[in-house]
């Protein structure tokens, strides 16, 4: 792992952690509990997550919070932030979902060229260093971590990785922002690195979506694909799901 901290030494220190949803699908844990809090292997998800951007030299992380916020607080304290730099974004009124959650956050991540994000139930072995190179090779405004998996909802992506679209198995509902001869549907990991320029593009207010945000932006800038459908990944959103992870993570 030591290879993969020097690769992305300098280009990649920041995250974000989204942690402050309801985790309404993980009750009745979060009837009580933050869903970044839950339990896989004796260990909680957010410790989980944080030591796995250590293990690529991230120690710079910024985690909003909301729902059970004060349990957050007090694990991260508890533990001295794990050794790292840690930053809280206190969403106090109400979740502002993923994208107003970063943009609320953007003043703790003004500092950094650009920064991954990660939510917080998700858990896999994806490698950081590869996703960066191809994300600097590109130079997109975003890099989207994707797979080929069966998903309810699925990005659109042209030949050339590019997002030109969304759409929802389930309901037929399907969003095209650009029209493209071939949209490639693929399931949503989770997991972005974003270029710190995309905080002068965002006009939304309040609560918002990421993909929202992203559908917009991607008509004038570049927001692209990374597959990585080889890996290990584990959505922690559903109690059976926690089972899952165990088999994987121990």
């Amino acid at each position: 792992m030591d290879n993969k901290k020097e690769m992305i030494e300098g280009e990649l220190n920041t995250a974000m952690i989204f942690a402050a949803g309801l985790g309404t699908r993980l009750k009745p844990w979060t009837d009580h509990h933050p869903k970044a809090l839950a339990i896989v292997n004796g260990k909680p998800l957010l410790q989980r997550n944080i030591e796995y951007l250590k293990g690529f030299g991230i120690n710079k992380i910024v985690i909003n919070v909301h729902h059970f916020a004060e349990q957050v607080i007090f694990f991260l304290e508890k533990h001295n932030n794990f050794g790292c730099t840690i930053q809280v974004s206190h969403e106090k009124e109400e979740a502002l979902e993923t994208g107003g959650g970063l943009k609320y956050a953007g003043p703790l991540l003004k500092n950094a060229k650009r920064f991954l994000v990660i939510n917080a139930d998700i858990l896999t072995n994806l490698d950081i260093a590869a996703m960066l190179a191809f994300h600097l090779q590109h130079n997109p405004l975003a890099t989207l971590a994707v797979t080929n998996r069966s998903s309810s909802r699925c990005f659109l992506f042209d030949e050339h990785h590019r997002l030109c679209g969304w759409q929802n198995n389930k309901t037929g509902e399907e969003r095209i922002a650009v029209i493209s001869p071939l949209n490639i549907p693929m399931a949503f990991s989770g997991i972005h690195i974003i270029d710190q320029n995309i905080f002068s593009l965002i006009t939304e207010t309040g609560k918002f979506s990421m993909v929202d945000l992203y559908l917009r932006l991607c008509k004038d800038h570049a927001i692209i694909g990374y597959d990585h459908s080889n890996d290990i990944l584990v959505d922690v959103g559903k109690p059976e799901s926690i089972a899952v992870a165990e088999k994987y993570f121990l």
